[in-house]
């Protein structure tokens, strides 16, 4: 009860335009309002709603705008801030992935789906010339999504075994498509 008293009396005293009252809130508030901010968003940006939700409080400070507590109130302000930066921050990552799509889109779309077209040749023809031990490993592994237990089970060998032929298979077909090895290592993340 002794809170509310002092936050009336200060609220009296900020809405006469002091200072001094401000400053007893804000180094009273503040804190709490980041700690609480923290749980949203990042330290810097809960730090950041924090200032604004006081600085708001300071440019109202004539307007009777709490109701109930002060407390309550500068922790709802912080809430309904933090869900605003996060929603900025999700329409700004989708801008961002948006314009990244359209990036890769445009540029696959135009002279490179050529390239792609020889390397898809060119690694089709690489993975014939592997054993037919890597080959086998290989495919399984990398088109058919197997795990190296499930391709040791598989071929009933060891999972070291499947290991080795597939690290193999890596070892001659990067020697076979050296050329192309930036554009398969973009396509293959």
């Amino acid at each position: 009860m002794e809170t509310l008293h002092v936050d009336n009396l200060l609220l009296s005293r900020l809405r006469n335009g002091e200072a001094k009252a401000f400053d007893a809130l804000f180094r009273k508030y503040y804190p709490l309002l980041c700690a609480y901010g923290k749980r949203f968003v990042s330290t810097e940006n809960a730090e950041e709603i924090a200032q604004d939700a006081l600085l708001w409080l300071w440019e109202h400070r004539e307007e009777e705008i709490v109701q109930t507590s002060l407390a309550k109130y500068l922790l709802k302000v912080v809430y309904r801030k933090a869900l605003n930066r996060i929603e900025q921050e999700q329409v700004k990552l989708q801008a961002d992935t948006r314009f990244y799509q359209d990036i890769i889109e445009n540029v696959l779309e135009e002279s490179d789906l050529c390239t792609i077209n020889s390397l898809s040749r060119k690694l089709n023809e690489a993975i014939s010339h592997l054993p037919e031990t890597y080959r086998e490993a290989f495919v399984m592994h990398r088109f058919k999504d197997m795990t190296y237990k499930e391709i040791a089970e598989r071929l009933d060998v060891s999972v070291k075994t499947v290991d080795y032929r597939i690290q193999q298979a890596l070892k001659q077909l990067a020697v076979e498509l050296k050329d192309y090895l930036p554009l398969l290592i973009f396509l293959l993340r």
